[in-house]
């Protein structure tokens, strides 16, 4: 029997970062472990901010003893200060990632809805319904970046099991 896997999904942003940590079970089953969001005061400068994130981040991937890592892509964003919120956000994420020495999913939001709700013109009340269902929560994760995040651990699941990529053991 193949082990379980822990995976933790990232939607990055550099004031909001929502995190959740999903467990897949030998038997396939989803399990919820934690979600939240890692915040920054919009009066520091931006490097203390991206080392917040950085340094919260890992803290994170030690304490869950993480396997896998899943960041949700920068995908085309009409406001130009949000993109390059979102990227610095996503970079200070890979870095995490990397210092933890952990594979990394990267997909786009038509990914993840197609992942998790089957139907990538989904609306974010459909996917936050689907997150409840398939994680046996009794309520949507709150705040939406968190909810978001737990998208992405689980699109990650889906996706590997699906393209049969096995663990590194």
């Amino acid at each position: 029997m193949a082990k379980s896997r822990i995976v933790i999904g990232i939607d990055p942003g550099t004031a909001i970062t929502g995190y959740g940590l999903v467990q897949e079970l030998d038997n396939g089953e989803l399990e919820w472990i934690t979600h939240g969001v890692v915040k920054t005061p919009s009066d520091w400068e931006e490097p203390k901010r991206l080392l917040h994130l950085f340094r919260s981040l890992n803290e994170i991937l030690k304490k869950h003893q993480v396997d896998y890592c899943a960041v949700e892509k920068l995908y085309f964003q009409k406001n130009v200060k949000t993109a390059i919120s979102v990227g610095q956000g996503r970079g200070a994420a890979l870095i995490a990632a990397a210092a933890s020495e952990l594979p990394v999913g990267e997909y786009t939001p038509l990914e993840i809805k197609q992942a998790v709700v089957g139907y990538g013109n989904a609306d974010k009340n459909q996917i936050q319904q689907m997150v409840k269902v398939l994680l046996h929560l009794s309520e949507i994760p709150q705040p939406d970046d968190a909810a978001d995040a737990l998208a992405v651990a689980i699109c990650h699941l889906h996706t590997t099991r699906r393209n049969h990529i096995t663990d590194h053991d």
